[in-house]
């Protein structure tokens, strides 16, 4: 069984519409995928309605936090979203996108790059716009070359010129409003040194106390070395190991099933979750199939 529990549309900042993700998973022989887009649950809807047989969907979220003044990604699975406290904490992060979006686009035109706010909303096809959309409307402008070339301290990396700061979760407390909502919770690529996701072993530690599931071990950006680091911590912690491919369409390759998770693995985190069911093809003779 090939499980991918971490995967974007663009319902955020991947480039793929919901249903197009989901059939792409299951052509590229993924039997469970989690669709996590940034911060919004917009995408599950389409995504279940287009769920193809053979395609178990796990609805899942990726969560703006911050660690001492630093980037901080959470995977989310299986909640209620329509709890109360952590609805209205997604409302105040989607907002906030927004306005921290609005105010990196100001500093760039002040920079004398090319960048209109309108170019950028285009691109944000959802609801939850980020930098990546910033990035790809700063290729279309000529100021860099690719969207890599946008996250430096010249332009929009954290720290950088046109960077902007927005609202974003403690860790702990993301743990807990999802965990509050039936929901389980899995440390984002905590070893990801190209783009600065740097955790000690110390914050999954703490995170752990405080709740965590998981911890993201076999990702595309993590080196061999942190891998087995990663592996080994999670065992003496009790979390689970997961193996995603992070993928967001055509910027990183359509690599959808390129990193898997053990099903012993994902049993655990679904077994321990009581909000959102998995999506699967409900198939009745009196019926056409669909899913629920």
């Amino acid at each position: 069984m090939r499980i991918d529990l971490h995967s974007h549309s663009d319902v955020s900042d991947g480039t793929r519409p919901p249903a197009e993700v989901v059939r792409r998973a299951r052509a590229n022989g993924v039997d469970v995928l989690a669709l996590t887009d940034h911060d919004t649950v917009g995408g599950w809807d389409a995504a279940a309605e287009a769920l193809p047989e053979g395609l178990t969907l796990v609805p899942g979220i990726e969560l703006s936090c911050q660690q001492e003044g630093r980037s901080l990604h959470m995977l989310g699975y299986l909640f209620d979203p329509a709890e109360p406290v952590l609805a209205a904490e997604l409302a105040r992060i989607r907002d906030d996108r927004v306005v921290r979006a609005q105010t990196m686009v100001d500093r760039l035109q002040e920079l004398g790059v090319g960048v209109t706010w309108s170019a950028v909303r285009a691109l944000a096809r959802g609801e939850a716009v980020g930098r990546p959309h910033i990035a790809r409307a700063m290729v279309d402008a000529g100021a860099v070359r690719t969207a890599d070339e946008a996250f430096t301290p010249d332009w929009i990396a954290q720290g950088g010129r046109a960077y902007a700061e927005r609202y974003a979760l403690d860790p702990a407390r993301a743990i807990t409003l999802v965990r509050a909502a039936g929901g389980v919770c899995v440390l984002a690529h905590p070893r990801a040194r190209r783009r600065g996701y740097v955790f000690p072993d110390e914050v999954v530690e703490r995170l752990a106390a405080a709740g965590l599931a998981g911890v993201e071990v076999d990702h595309p950006d993590h080196a061999p070395d942190d891998r087995a680091r990663l592996r080994g911590l999670a065992a003496s912690l009790g979390l689970a190991a997961t193996g995603s491919s992070d993928d967001h369409g055509a910027p990183t390759g359509d690599r959808l099933g390129a990193e898997t998770t053990a099903p012993d693995a994902y049993e655990a985190l679904a077994s321990a979750a009581t909000g959102t069911p998995p999506r699967v093809i409900a198939a009745r003779p009196d019926r056409p199939r669909k899913a629920r």
